[in-house]
């Protein structure tokens, strides 16, 4: 997780320089924005992305406040959230769209980790943010030997990288619910076997005690 403007421009103008493709799901997977990042402001206020193909796409990203975009180069997964997008000025160049400078850029490297997935006759339903503003339901679907955590929820939630989750309760049969605050990673789109589609991301565990760490790498089956 980059938080730093120094390093998210150097990661930006790395995405700049190779071409690559960067995508946006605006309506759960029914509309994706897919363009190039094209600028990056050297004093880090704001940043250039070229038109979609798709003017429907173009459109429908300028009527958002904010909305998330990935990369993924050379085996990692980028993402960063920017805000206000609007239509460039004439002196700007080719068309395109000019949105805030990324407060945040999160990476990750895919298959980093070993992955342990939940127990089928354990369906761990999930509680997110209940201590924060705006709780829902989701499903703790597996977890990593790094300290991650994978929830799967409705795709019409979107969960940008740095967010924070409060007080997330996993729920297990027969035994207390383990409290926990998590950090989001990264956020993608998942159709599953029967067609239907999740939202699922990668969340980091913040501040988890001994005792909770242990009970989730045996829950998890991580214990050896």
């Amino acid at each position: 997780m980059l938080r730093t403007p120094e390093e998210i421009a150097r990661v930006l103008n790395s995405l700049v320089m190779r071409g690559e493709p960067i995508i946006c799901d605006l309506g759960g997977g029914k509309t994706l924005f897919r363009s190039r990042l094209r600028f990056v402001d050297p004093a880090r206020t704001y940043i250039i992305i070229e038109l979609s193909p798709d003017e429907a796409a173009n459109k429908t990203l300028q009527a958002r406040p904010r909305a998330t975009f990935h990369a993924e180069p050379g085996g990692w997964r980028v993402e960063f959230a920017a805000a206000d997008p609007k239509p460039t000025t004439a002196h700007e160049g080719a068309a395109g769209i000019r949105l805030r400078f990324p407060e945040i850029v999160a990476g990750h490297r895919r298959r980093e980790d070993e992955r342990a997935q939940t127990p089928p006759q354990r369906e761990l339903r999930c509680v997110v943010d209940e201590a924060g503003v705006m709780p829902f339901d989701g499903t703790m679907a597996n977890v990593s030997k790094g300290g991650i955590g994978f929830l799967q929820y409705d795709p019409a939630i979107s969960l940008e990288p740095g967010t924070m989750l409060k007080g997330c309760r996993i729920e297990s049969p027969g035994e207390a619910s383990i409290i926990v605050d998590m950090e989001v990673r990264y956020s993608q789109l998942r159709t599953l076997a029967d067609g239907s589609q999740v939202q699922s991301s990668g969340c980091r565990f913040v501040n988890l005690s001994a005792k909770d760490t242990a009970r989730i790498e045996l829950l998890f089956g991580l214990k050896q």
